[in-house]
């Protein structure tokens, strides 16, 4: 910390000490002004006059006056400004008492605003210059009576410049903070983010093959005794169940790993390309399902191919968990202009079962990926027994959905 800089806090720690220091100061140059004679023929001499007791007195009372003059800069520009007027009216002309009123009225213009300055400065010239030239015995358009008019004119202008840089300052650093404050925010909200975007996904992939798991593992268990050729089968869907989740955990946890971790697996999120692989899991779990697609040649962005991928698995895991196992499931993926439509339909006949249109996590993940590509997405009860999951995606995102949506 520089000499400059310790002082200044020492100045802010103890304010009525340096307003005593300036008070000294100011009364130290008034006596010394006080002993020259400016009309002197051979210039500035010391010797030739002498300050009457009274003027040393009204310039002390002005001087004190100062070691007070942020407490309340108004009414020590009140005491000062009177003292230079009795100084003005009753003593010599010639001291200079005015000194102490030019101090509080740059105080006050610091310290107030614009048009407050204006008022007081204007009232402070006109009284002073005006009760010089008027009692005073020197000519009325003498230098000392202009003197203190430009003098109460600089300490109001120089009062106002400080106050208008110390509102500059001011204002540059609240908007620093603002910034710094909207950073943070910004961050925060990126965080928040992106740990609601990776809850989604471990949903998705845990409720989907443990649904799997859990279907296989009870068909095994069922017909362990007299078909073991069956259960056998089973397990090994739940192998390879437990193995495909694994994986996709794997994949899902190395985006949290740090630049000094070990690299995370660098394999593609999934997309509508295996939609045919996600059909043959639920399939081999038991549940009959058909994919119908007119959208060959499309070419999706990866974070509405994740998002239609996920759409799929969930609305499939529903149908496999609520649906019974006697349902059948319709997926169907359609280009229509500049959208997507993903549609996945059951025949199950318990409707009670099936998850409410505005409930469970899993619609409510589908419904916030849909939304973060600014599509629609419509989930409810069809006619007749069954349920119904229709999302409508844009082909082409925009760089903001693609970078909440992607992985």
């Amino acid at each position: 910390m520089s000499t400059l800089t310790r002082a200044r806090c020492r100045a802010r720690a103890h304010p009525f000490a340096v307003d005593a220091a300036l008070a000294a100061g100011v009364l130290v140059f008034m006596v010394a002004g006080s002993f020259v004679d400016p009309h002197d023929p051979e210039g500035v001499n010391w010797e030739l006059r002498t300050p009457d007791p009274l003027s040393l007195l009204l310039m002390t009372l002005g001087a004190t006056a100062l070691a007070f003059r942020r407490r309340a800069p108004r009414t020590v520009l009140a005491l000062a400004g009177g003292v230079s007027v009795a100084e003005s009216v009753t003593g010599d002309p010639r001291a200079p008492v005015v000194m102490c009123a030019v101090v509080a009225l740059y105080t006050v213009a610091s310290a107030t605003d614009r048009p407050t300055t204006w008022r007081v400065g204007l009232l402070t010239t006109t009284v002073l210059t005006g009760t010089a030239m008027a009692v005073g015995p020197l000519p009325w358009y003498a230098q000392e009576n202009l003197a203190i008019f430009a003098w109460t004119g600089i300490g109001a202008t120089a009062g106002d410049a400080v106050r208008s840089r110390r509102a500059f300052v001011q204002a540059i650093r609240e908007r620093a903070e603002r910034a710094e404050r909207t950073r943070e925010e910004e961050a925060r909200r990126r965080v928040a983010e992106e740990r609601l975007r990776i809850a989604r996904d471990l949903h998705d992939v845990v409720a989907h093959h443990i649904a799997l798991v859990n279907v296989q593992a009870g068909v095994a268990a069922h017909v362990m005794d007299k078909r073991p050729d069956q259960a056998k089968e089973a397990l090994a869907h739940v192998r390879e169940a437990s193995r495909s989740a694994l994986g996709e955990l794997r994949a899902t946890v190395g985006l949290l790993r740090q630049s000094g971790d070990p690299e995370a697996p660098t394999e593609p999120a999934p997309g509508l390309d295996r939609l045919d692989e996600l059909a043959g899991t639920f399939r081999s779990a038991g549940l009959r399902v058909e994919v119908a697609r007119s959208d060959e040649g499309t070419e999706l962005p990866a974070a509405v191919g994740l998002a239609a991928y996920r759409i799929v698995q969930e609305a499939l895991t529903n149908v496999q968990k609520h649906a019974g196992t006697e349902a059948r499931a319709e997926v169907s993926v359609v280009r229509v202009g500049p959208h997507i439509e993903i549609t996945v339909l059951d025949d199950g006949s318990d409707e009670e079962q099936h998850p409410s249109p505005g409930g469970g996590h899993g619609l409510l993940g589908m419904r916030e990926r849909v939304t973060a590509l600014r599509g629609t997405l419509t989930t409810g009860p069809r006619y007749g027994g069954g349920f119904r999951v229709h999302a409508i995606l844009p082909v082409k995102t925009r760089p903001s959905a693609a970078g909440d949506g992607g992985a």
